[in-house]
């Protein structure tokens, strides 16, 4: 027999994804050490500024490959569908 549940919780509730990520993962120490400042610079010349679609930012596009390169990840559609999926690499 279906009964309406009753004192159910009818808000919202708020997730930071800072919160689900361990402090001490080996990604957020990358980060950390490593500043990707310099890559705009470096491929500003290969970027057409006034004709095609807007481009995918660089320096995300340099963190995928490498986060392709460090998990063992070889292709570029399961690197794109592990990214989605997986709240570390974000």
């Amino acid at each position: 027999m279906y009964r309406e549940r009753e004192g159910q919780q009818m808000g919202w509730e708020f997730i930071c994804i800072e919160e689900l990520v361990p402090q001490d993962h080996l990604l957020l120490k990358i980060d950390k050490y490593i500043d990707f400042s310099f890559i705009p610079g470096r491929v500003k010349n290969y970027y057409c500024q006034d004709n095609g679609r807007p481009p995918i930012d660089p320096v995300m596009l340099f963190k995928m490959m490498f986060i392709g390169y460090m998990y063992g990840i070889r292709s570029e559609r399961q690197l794109e569908e592990e990214i989605k999926g997986n709240v570390y690499y974000r």
